[in-house]
């Protein structure tokens, strides 16, 4: 039902609905890493340097990250709808461009618009799940769904990216988008309404957008000039710097505006400040996991490209299974505020086993049962986390929480990539001091750089389940729900 006891017209259409949201989700994550398997072939393609290559991820990362509020409020603003058909409309042509370029300066532009187009995207997809679905059980179901789709695109991006590549052509990794989206924008124009909250913002907050798009542009950007392990460049802490004023200016800002881009009443509630706090530590590690596994497959282990992509593939059914499977039989009975922690300790058991690689560990004994052991961690973090962060909100900031969701993730796993490459790059250093080069050296090197990548990322998830654990309130809790005029409970939290 909606508001005034009409029928909600997405009722009986709620599970097309999902399908529409969760082939959007997939698109725009996996476009994360699909590109990652095909540089090499690209650099070879249109000739670039090896100092441009990570701009061709990057650009894409610091559109999407920086952009992500000032999208949530787009949503709120004009109605998901509409914002997600055009802005799948938009990644698809982007797409159409980066797989048409004939250099770097257009791959990378086309890249960064992709990545502004998904900003929107993001927030929309989420937003129309938060409205639609209202039972508790179908809506655990349903963000179960929504986190394995997110999650699962990460690694399914590089399993795709590496079969694109050796069977077809580099250019078929961005190519692919347009059958996705293509699929996003019909499935949405049969499904959904737009709608668009009776209490929402009567204009964008300026002051707000410019110092939160600039502050996490200059956060994201700063953090990947530190990728080599130099903190001390001006390009690094000055971007830093002034990344911390502007966010500062943002957070002062918004508590003083009438119509603030992201309300603080979003974050202020115990449960959803908890559950934001878990997505951000678990991009922390997330995104190092697929990085740095990577590495370790193609250069240690020899992997070929579509070999390293099939060999996420037990990543990703423990995804499936922590996201799907686990939480609607769990959740009733323990609750998120526990299996929120559970799935950050098992990301944590995970990681830190992988930390034991050595050069002569093989797949099947060293990877395979670590990888599928933090993919259900992942899954039930992404899950139940997009859940709890999201469910009880006001209608009128079901985008700017939706945003936020992808926001910390992407932040988290930008500091993740930073920090943790930088005390990979010093161990390696390390490592080799004062012993004599040898190509067994260098590899030995190489590895001790990835597994104490691994173990940092543990460390990091072990302290954010101990942190999720004791602020979760034990209470449930309820909010009103202004879309059914009626009482929704956080779910067992």
């Amino acid at each position: 039902m909606a508001a005034g006891g009409a029928v909600d017209p997405h009722y009986a259409k709620r599970w097309l609905i999902l399908g529409v949201i969760g082939v959007a989700q997939l698109t725009i994550f996996l476009d994360t890493t699909v590109v990652n398997i095909a540089l090499p072939s690209a650099q070879a393609d249109l000739g670039f340097g090896d100092g441009d290559r990570q701009w061709v991820v990057t650009a894409y990362a610091l559109a999407f990250g920086s952009l992500l509020l000032l999208g949530g409020r787009i949503v709120d603003l004009i109605g998901a709808k509409r914002s997600l058909m055009v802005s799948i409309v938009g990644f698809g042509l982007m797409s159409v461009l980066g797989g048409a370029a004939n250099g770097f300066p257009m791959l990378v532009t086309a890249r960064a618009l992709q990545g502004g187009f998904a900003a929107l995207v993001a927030p929309a997809a989420l937003s129309f799940l938060l409205t639609v679905f209202k039972d508790p059980k179908e809506r655990v179901t349903a963000f179960g769904v929504y986190g394995a789709l997110g999650s699962g695109g990460l690694t399914l991006g590089l399993v795709l990216g590496g079969a694109l590549t050796d069977w077809l052509d580099w250019r078929w990794c961005l190519y692919i988008n347009v059958i996705f989206t293509a699929a996003v924008f019909v499935g949405a124009l049969l499904t959904m309404e737009n709608r668009r909250a009776e209490d929402r913002p009567e204009k964008l907050d300026l002051p707000g957008t410019v110092t939160a798009s600039v502050g996490l542009f200059c956060l994201v950007y700063g953090l990947s000039n530190a990728d080599d392990g130099d903190w001390s460049k001006p390009e690094v802490w000055g971007l830093l710097v002034g990344s911390a004023v502007l966010l500062i200016a943002f957070v002062l800002f918004e508590l003083r505006s009438r119509n603030p881009l992201l309300p603080m009443r979003i974050v202020q509630h115990r449960n959803r400040g908890s559950a934001y706090m878990a997505m951000f530590l678990l991009g922390i590690g997330l995104f190092v996991q697929f990085l740095f596994l990577t590495y370790y497959l193609q250069l240690i282990l020899e992997f070929s490209a579509i070999q390293s992509g099939l060999a996420f593939l037990p990543m990703i059914v423990g995804i499936a299974i922590g996201a799907t499977t686990l939480p609607p039989v769990l959740e009733p009975k323990v609750g998120a505020r526990v299996l929120i922690p559970a799935g950050l300790l098992l990301a944590a058991v995970g990681s830190f086993w992988l930390s034991r690689l050595t050069t002569d560990s093989s797949y099947a004994g060293g990877v395979l049962a670590p990888a599928l052991i933090a993919g259900i961690g992942f899954g039930l973090v992404v899950s139940l986390g997009a859940a709890v962060a999201t469910v009880g909100v006001e209608a009128q900031d079901a985008g700017a929480a939706s945003a936020l969701v992808n926001t910390v993730q992407q932040v988290g796993g930008s500091i993740g990539t930073a920090l943790l490459s930088t005390l990979a790059i010093t161990a390696a250093d390390h490592f080799v001091e004062g012993k004599k080069p040898s190509p067994q050296l260098v590899a030995d090197a190489a590895v001790e750089s990835y597994t104490t990548a691994f173990f940092w990322g543990a460390v990091v998830f072990v302290a954010g389940a101990v942190l999720c654990a004791l602020l979760f309130d034990r209470h449930v809790t309820a909010q009103a729900d202004p879309e059914v005029g009626e009482r929704a409970a956080v779910p067992s939290v």
